[in-house]
């Protein structure tokens, strides 16, 4: 199973870092990443294996709205399957 993980938000230090960490934390593996700074401005997307993912991915989505607040960012993640659905015509 996979999730797309979006961060958006002004061009900091450790904004991968953070991400990341908090992957490893619950067991989600980042498959492919792709990131860009324009100007002042930060967006990355991740494409993450939720597997082997240690706790609900309700919690896991919680706990990244929470990071994304605290270090000023909008930091979503959404179920592959919702994210595809989401793109059909």
């Amino acid at each position: 199973m996979k999730a797309v993980i979006t961060v958006t938000g002004k061009d900091a230090v450790g904004i991968i870092a953070k991400v990341a960490q908090k992957c490893s934390e619950s067991g989600v593996n980042i498959i492919d990443i792709s990131q860009s700074v324009i100007r002042e401005y930060f967006a990355m997307i991740m494409l993450v294996d939720i597997t082997a993912i240690s706790q609900p991915f309700g919690d896991f989505v919680d706990e990244m709205d929470r990071l994304g607040k605290e270090s000023g960012l909008v930091i979503s993640a959404m179920h592959e399957d919702i994210f595809n659905s989401m793109h059909r015509i």
